[in-house]
C-alpha cells in the first residue's frame, strides 16, 4: 500500500543540482513526509528552504541513512561510490546523479520517458543510475521515433553549457570575458583590429577549470580523453544510449562545450530502418511525453537555451529530413541540464518508484 509520506535525503544539497532537487521535490508536491539535507562539513550548519520552513544541512557521515527511504545523490562520483552503500544497506533506495554506477549491469539506469520499466531491477542494489544530461535529452527525443522507424544510427555533436563543469566554471567564464571586454574600446576606427588581435593575445590567459580559455570560445573536450581518442562524455553517449534505449543503434559523438550559462543543445542525425517523413516525425512528437516541439521556420521559431531555462521539457526543433540519404531525419534538441538533464529525471524516477514499488 502506498505510504502517505516519505522520508527523502539529499545527499549534496548544496550544490547546483542538490538544490534543483529540493525545488523540484517542492514544486512536483511529492510527498516528502521528513527531509534531510545532507553534503560535507563545510557546509554543515547551513538552511535551506523547502515548504516554508529552513532545514538545516548535516555532515554526510555512513550512518545519515536509517529510517530513510529515498536518497538522491548529487555530490560526486567518490562520494557516491563510498556512500550509496550504505544507504542501500540501511534500506534507502539510492538514485544517484553521478557516473559511478551508470554502467554497473545490476543497477539500472533510467530516463522515465523512455525505460520506466527498468526501475523494476532496483532491488538487486537498491540503487538506481541518472544518465548524463546530453544522454537524457537526446534519448528523451529519439524514443518516440525509435519505437516507429527504428533507429540504426546516431551521429550527434553537442554544444553543451559551462553549468554543465560547475559554478567555478561559470566564474571563470565571466571573468574571462570581462577582462577581454575591457581591453577593446570600441570607440575607436580600429576597433575590429583590437578585438581580432586581442583574441590572439587572450588565448593563453590564466585558466583554472578547461584547458582553454572558454569565453568566447568552444573547446571540443568534455572529460577526460579515452585511448581511442574520444572523450569519455562522448562515450557515455555511446554506452548509455546502448543500455537505455537499444544496444544495437550505432552511436558516434562529438561533444563540445561553449560559452552558454546554462541549457545543452543536440544537433542530432538518425538514420532509421523504416521511412520516416519531417511531418511525421513532427507530429509524432508533439504527442510524445517529455517534449515540446518548436518548429516554424517561418517565425525563426526553433529552441533555444533561453527558452529551456527553468524548462520541465525536452525542446525539440529544426525536424527536417537527410537528404544525403534514404531514411535520415536532423533535429535540433535542447534542454536545460541542471533540471531535466540531473534534478527533474532523478525526481521522476523517484514518483514511479513510490507509485508502483514503494
Amino acid at each position: 500500500m502506498k505510504k502517505d509520506g516519505y522520508n527523502v535525503a539529499v545527499v549534496g544539497a548544496t550544490g547546483a543540482v542538490g538544490n534543483m532537487m529540493i525545488n523540484v521535490l517542492e514544486r512536483r508536491s511529492f510527498p516528502v513526509k521528513n527531509l534531510v539535507l545532507l553534503a560535507s562539513g563545510r557546509s554543515s550548519g547551513r538552511k535551506l528552504p523547502f515548504r516554508g520552513k529552513d532545514y538545516p544541512v548535516d555532515e554526510l557521515k555512513e550512518s545519515s541513512f536509517e529510517g530513510l527511504d529515498i536518497g538522491l545523490f548529487s555530490a560526486g562520483g567518490s562520494i557516491s561510490a563510498k556512500f550509496a552503500p550504505f544507504a542501500a544497506k540501511a534500506g534507502c533506495v539510492v538514485i544517484d546523479n553521478t557516473a559511478h554506477f551508470r554502467m554497473d549491469p545490476e543497477v539500472p539506469l533510467v530516463v522515465p520517458e523512455v525505460n520506466p520499466e527498468h526501475i523494476a531491477n532496483y532491488k538487486v542494489r537498491n540503487i538506481i543510475a541518472n544518465p548524463n544530461c546530453s544522454t537524457i535529452q537526446m534519448l528523451v527525443a529519439l524514443k518516440p521515433i525509435h519505437d516507429v522507424a527504428k533507429i540504426k544510427r546516431i551521429v550527434v555533436s553537442t554544444y553543451q553549457s559551462v553549468s554543465g563543469t560547475g559554478k567555478d566554471a561559470i566564474e571563470e567564464m565571466l571573468l574571462q570575458s570581462r577582462e577581454i571586454a575591457r581591453g577593446i574600446d570600441w570607440s575607436k576606427d580600429d576597433g575590429l583590429n583590437k578585438l581580432w588581435s586581442g583574441l590572439k593575445h587572450f588565448r593563453k590567459m590564466d585558466t583554472n577549470v578547461y584547458p582553454h580559455r572558454i569565453a568566447f570560445e568552444c573547446l571540443p573536450h568534455i572529460d577526460v580523453f579515452m585511448p581511442n581518442d574520444y572523450t569519455k562524455e562522448e562515450m557515455k553517449m555511446v554506452w548509455e544510449t546502448g543500455k537505455i534505449l537499444d544496444p544495437n543503434i550505432k552511436v558516434t559523438a562529438t561533444t563540445v562545450r561553449v560559452p552558454t550559462f546554462f541549457g545543452h543543445s543536440e544537433s542530432v542525425n538518425i538514420e532509421t530502418e523504416k521511412k520516416i517523413s519531417a511531418k511525421e516525425a513532427k507530429e509524432l512528437l508533439g504527442k510524445a511525453p517529455g517534449i515540446k516541439v518548436l518548429d516554424d521556420p517561418s517565425k525563426n521559431e526553433y529552441p533555444l537555451t533561453a527558452l529551456a531555462a527553468g524548462e520541465d521539457f525536452t525542446l525539440v526543433g529544426r525536424i527536417r529530413e537527410d537528404e544525403s540519404i534514404d531514411k535520415g531525419l536532423n533535429l535540433w534538441v535542447v534542454s536545460d541540464n541542471i533540471l531535466k538533464g540531473a534534478a527533474l529525471n532523478a525526481v521522476q524516477i523517484a514518483e514511479i518508484l513510490i507509485d508502483r514499488y514503494l
